[in-house]
């Protein structure tokens, strides 16, 4: 049996893009549109604060299902790809959902979560991968 590419290195470093630039839209949307709090921080309520979700969204989800992959994966040329009986299929929507939904547990600890489960799969899963049915290929 072919051993299967689970193109680590590829995988961390399209995180790393993917969520510096939520982080970073998420840090100039709270400067330019929050309001100064007590502790001294700033605090989003409403619309604005629903805006940094439709972000987060938008960079995932979106750009998974209108470009087959993240902004991140497009970079590093690696994308999801459905499993199926008969070969590899872009991700459903439904998919993406799953994949997305398990990302903080995946990141948990700095990522070992994804890590463990990556490198104990046999198709270099991780948990949102293995719930969502999805594989990460290259492009």
């Amino acid at each position: 049996m072919k051993k299967q590419e689970k193109y680590l290195s590829r995988r961390i470093l399209a995180c790393i893009i993917d969520y510096s630039l939520i982080l970073i839209y998420t840090s100039v949307h709270f400067y330019l549109f929050g309001v100064l709090n007590e502790e001294g921080g700033y605090s989003l309520n409403g619309l604005p604060a629903f805006s940094v979700f439709i972000f987060w969204f938008m960079m995932t989800i979106g750009m998974e299902q209108f470009l087959g992959a993240t902004i991140g994966n497009l970079i590093n040329k690696i994308k999801p790809s459905s499993i199926t009986s008969d070969g590899y299929y872009k991700i459903s929507f439904i998919q993406s959902v799953k994949r997305r939904l398990l990302d903080p547990i995946d990141m948990a600890f700095f990522g070992i979560v994804a890590l463990i489960s990556i490198n104990t799969t046999e198709k270099g899963q991780r948990l949102g991968d293995l719930w969502a049915k999805t594989k990460v290929i290259k492009i």
